[in-house]
């Protein structure tokens, strides 16, 4: 199922503007994950940057889009900062790793980090998609850890999560572009380099802002449903055919 915050026609009447909702619901009646539903709006982006290139969104959850010429392919990658996020709110009040100098203080705890990685959802065939509680129960191991090495193991967990993507796509990307928050911790970024071996930049170094993607996103596909055109694809979440979606409340 996918839930929605919010009524289209009462947004459309209280702003006076036509407004698209329900962006996802024809997806999911068809049997696709319903997310994610960025790719579109991805690959129009990077119509003119090398290829193939990778963006990788870390936020609760992380998600790639690969993008190869026409070819797109899309799915959660496994958990980004909510596990790391939620550690860090239950041991000290705070709501995230700033940067990740926390992580970087600790030592990973390699055999949880296997562990956690033995999770058959990262050998499932893309396109698959996560919610962000999905490895809260096994992750309570860490627990019995200290703080510095709960965050370095959670980080590490990531790390590892976001190079299992490779698993799942034809060609190595040449480049990783990367927006969400995760984009903002340091430790995130160099371990990722170091683990990829290939260039990884924040979303801001070809243009783009990262703060405001999502929302550019869904005024871009806000635009393709007005003309039915498919806001999702068979390789980005699994839907039988490329599915227009959304709803058009009229603001009179």
């Amino acid at each position: 199922f996918t839930r929605q915050l919010g009524f289209g026609d009462r947004v459309a009447a209280r702003l006076g503007i036509d407004t698209i909702c329900r962006f996802r619901h024809a997806d999911v009646a068809s049997g696709g994950e319903g997310a994610p539903f960025a790719p579109l709006y991805h690959r129009a982006l990077a119509s003119d940057l090398p290829q193939p290139l990778m963006v990788l969104n870390l936020g609760g959850v992380g998600n790639v889009t690969y993008i190869h010429g026409d070819a797109v392919i899309a799915f959660d990658t496994g958990p980004a900062s909510a596990l790391l996020d939620d550690f860090l709110l239950r041991r000290r009040g705070v709501p995230y790793d700033e940067d990740g100098r926390l992580a970087a203080s600790g030592r990973a705890d390699a055999a949880l980090v296997q562990a956690f990685m033995a999770n058959p959802y990262f050998d499932r065939p893309a396109p698959k998609s996560l919610d962000r509680n999905d490895f809260h129960r096994r992750a309570a191991e860490v627990e019995a850890l200290l703080d510095a090495d709960g965050a370095a193991t959670f980080s590490a967990f990531t790390i590892e999560s976001v190079a299992a993507a490779l698993r799942h796509v034809p060609d190595r990307p040449r480049r990783w572009l990367v927006t969400g928050g995760g984009r903002r911790n340091g430790f995130f970024m160099e371990s990722l380099r170091r683990r990829l071996q290939a260039p990884v930049d924040p979303v801001e170094a070809v243009g783009w802002d990262g703060d405001y993607l999502e929302a550019q996103c869904f005024g871009f596909l806000a635009v393709r449903s007005a003309r039915g055109l498919p806001l999702s694809l068979p390789t980005t979440t699994g839907v039988p055919e490329p599915m227009p979606g959304g709803e058009l409340c009229r603001a009179a």
